[in-house]
């Protein structure tokens, strides 16, 4: 096992990767920009090194000062966590030229699973089944609507460099064809810098389910089950489930074997996600992600496997202790993605000072999250605070424990989506199983906020203001710890200087 761990990281993923190497007694390096300076993840490490300002451009996304932080320190391994360089194979191929450790798949296999339609023509080869499409981007708009004639309208155009819904288009129809591969191609341009677009069939209500794959340097690869990751809004996860309601043990099997398929294709190592559209008991290959997903705490909670710490074990050249024969789930996991956005008003991104924050706990909760009172949340990053898990017994039980951990979660300061998550697990369809991509568009009602409801939250949160504001008073006022830090109290220290080692 290594040494030292360099997180190139922030946020919730940076302190559950440092967790993780904590209890497996590697040491931690955290990087941060200048606006990250006192963030929680900073003083979760060991130490800490400045990288840059708060722009990610200038900081968390470049490879020359992480690098340059890992030589300083003396880290021997780097773990990219999910976000910002977590799939440049650039970045893996240069850590590894610097002669250290990259907790992630090879170069290679990043290269290989970032061009979408060339994974396309490898799953294609593998035998996993794809949807119905091209496998080479379309050249012009006159060889995409060739393409979908023979495949039939309506179809999607996908820009082949990347994912999250940027360069995608629905076409309804012949007419509109053109115009819709022209802004397709343009959007995947500024996305990606590629403006390749592959052409495939639309589905029209379709699952997103996923498969959690694990593979080490010897060859081995093994499956841990699925995720229903159907409830999305433009494309990008807001809850997720383990397992899925749809699925039997013959269609489990069935995605398992062809999840593995596409891993061994390209000599998987590492966690990393298969992701399959399903509909009417048929699958087809979406994607892989190369890296840890965000909702990765839901596999965990129903197979009780670490998967940083398999991450971090595979990394350091150890094999896989188990096989597909000894992976089990266990009872039912949800995930609802606490984001600073205001799902009444079209999910925008929200900034501001968090001034309360009462976190739910009790049987079978999980919080994975980096926020706190105090802490000031800009557009700079990513809009995701925290992640809310349960586990139970069944789906049931999960969804009435959620319900129950969501109605205890307060936070005041920016808008969150609390409030919508609340209306999901009150929601009959949700409850029926009756789930789809199109779930936010077909209930409308998940993002309008009752006059009463509102009118409630605002008294809470004015409420929970007030009673913080009292506390504070009564606190001791900060001042400056012999250690170099800032005491907050006569028994609290906060952190230590970047750059630095904790006490």
């Amino acid at each position: 096992m290594f040494e030292k761990l360099l997180v190139a990281n922030r946020g919730e993923i940076a302190i559950r990767v440092l967790r993780a190497a904590r209890e497996m007694g590697i040491g931690t390096v955290a990087v941060h920009s200048e606006a990250d300076r006192l963030a929680p993840h900073v003083r979760f490490a060991d130490e800490a090194v400045e990288i840059g300002p708060a722009a990610s451009a200038e900081s968390y996304l470049r490879i020359d000062r992480i690098l340059e932080a890992a030589r300083r320190t003396g880290a021997d391994a780097v773990h990219p966590g999910y976000g910002f360089l977590a799939e440049r194979a650039d970045f893996a191929r240069a850590v590894e030229e610097a002669g250290l450790i990259f907790v992630g798949p090879a170069p290679e296999t990043i290269e290989a699973m970032g061009d979408k339609t060339a994974a396309r023509q490898r799953m294609q080869a593998a035998g996993v089944p794809i949807v119905p499409g091209i496998v080479d981007p379309a050249e012009n708009a006159l060889a995409a609507l060739a393409a979908a004639e023979e495949i039939g309208f309506p179809v999607l155009l996908k820009a082949a460099a990347g994912g999250g819904g940027k360069g995608m288009r629905v076409v309804e129809t012949a007419d509109a064809l053109e115009r819709a591969f022209e802004a397709a191609r343009r959007e995947a341009v500024a996305a990606f810098g590629d403006g390749s677009v592959y052409v495939e069939r639309y589905l029209a209500r379709p699952r997103h389910i996923e498969i959690q794959i694990l593979g080490d340097a010897h060859g081995n690869v093994v499956h841990l089950g699925e995720r229903e990751c159907s409830i999305q809004r433009r494309h990008q996860k807001l809850v997720e489930e383990a397992p899925s309601a749809v699925l039997d043990e013959a269609g489990r099997a069935a995605m398992g074997i062809a999840a593995v398929r596409a891993a061994e294709a390209v000599d998987y190592r590492g966690a990393g996600t298969v992701e399959f559209l399903w509909e009417n008991g048929e699958f087809w290959f979406l994607e892989m992600n190369t890296r840890l997903q965000v909702e990765h705490p839901v596999t965990e909670l129903v197979t009780g496997l670490d998967l940083v710490a398999w991450q971090l074990r595979v990394a350091a050249g150890e094999p896989l202790e188990f096989g597909q024969a000894d992976v089990r789930m266990t009872g039912h996991a949800i995930e609802c993605r606490i984001t600073a956005e205001d799902p009444d008003g079209g999910f925008l991104p929200s900034t501001g000072r968090i001034e309360h924050l009462r976190l739910p706990e009790g049987p079978g909760v999980r919080w994975d999250g980096a926020m706190e009172v105090g802490l000031d949340v800009s557009l700079h990053y990513d809009p995701l605070l925290g992640k809310l898990i349960v586990h139970a017994p069944d789906r049931a039980a999960a969804i009435a424990r959620m319900a129950r951990a969501l109605r205890e979660f307060e936070l005041v300061g920016p808008d969150h989506a609390a409030a919508f998550h609340r209306r999901v697990m009150a929601n009959d369809a949700f409850a029926a199983g009756d789930l789809s991509i199109r779930f936010v568009d077909e209930h409308p009602a998940l993002t309008e906020s009752a006059p009463a409801e509102s009118t409630v939250a605002r008294a809470g949160a004015t409420a929970a203001v007030l009673l913080e504001e009292a506390r504070r008073e009564r606190r001791t006022a900060p001042r400056l710890s012999s250690a170099g830090g800032v005491e907050l109290g006569p028994w609290r220290s906060l952190g230590h200087p970047a750059g630095t080692s904790a006490p």
